[in-house]
């Protein structure tokens, strides 16, 4: 059995690009920038970013032309392709890609959504708050149940509130 699966998250490197096949279906590319940090032998952190193109079809490619642009975090899944082609001066080219097969958006941070935001945190604000109790206006039983034994359920022990537990008690 082979596996050909892929799963990034990054950031997107350019708005997508959306466009239609002869066919009619919807095919949408962007690229996706992925960053590994790790330490070096010497102890300086390095970094690398490596660069993904992706390929997303139908619906999906709809959604990310919608709501996806520069810099949107996305988490991407699918399987790696590699294209061939020869370029108008006759040299072969090849490009590979990841073709999505999933995608989940990122959270978005833009001045509607801290609207939105300050919009929810004013309404909590403003919305009845529930009345306080406080611990000494709770009844306290007169007489507090016993045990079979005669002595009181709750007893302090070294470690705090020790509770008996009887077998009758036990609903299985």
């Amino acid at each position: 059995m082979n596996l050909n699966k892929v799963f990034i998250l990054g950031n997107l490197t350019r708005d997508p690009e959306m466009r239609q096949t002869p066919s009619g279906q919807t095919v949408a590319n962007f690229g996706v920038a992925t960053n590994r940090m790790w330490t070096d032998p010497t102890g300086n952190k390095q970094s690398q970013a490596e660069f993904h193109n992706v390929v997303i079809w139908g619906r999906r490619a709809e959604v990310a032309k919608q709501y996806l642009s520069k810099g949107s975090l996305v988490l991407v899944e699918g399987r790696l392709t590699t294209r061939s082609w020869q370029d108008q001066s006759g040299q072969k080219r090849n490009r590979t890609e990841i073709v999505a097969e999933n995608m989940q958006l990122g959270p978005r941070f833009t001045n509607a959504f801290s609207q939105n935001r300050d919009n929810y945190n004013q309404e909590k604000t403003s919305a009845p708050s529930l009345p306080e109790i406080q611990l000494d206006e709770l009844e306290t039983p007169v007489n507090p149940p016993t045990t079979a034994a005669g002595k009181a359920p709750l007893e302090a022990g070294a470690g705090g509130l020790e509770e008996e537990i009887r077998v009758e008690d036990i609903p299985f």
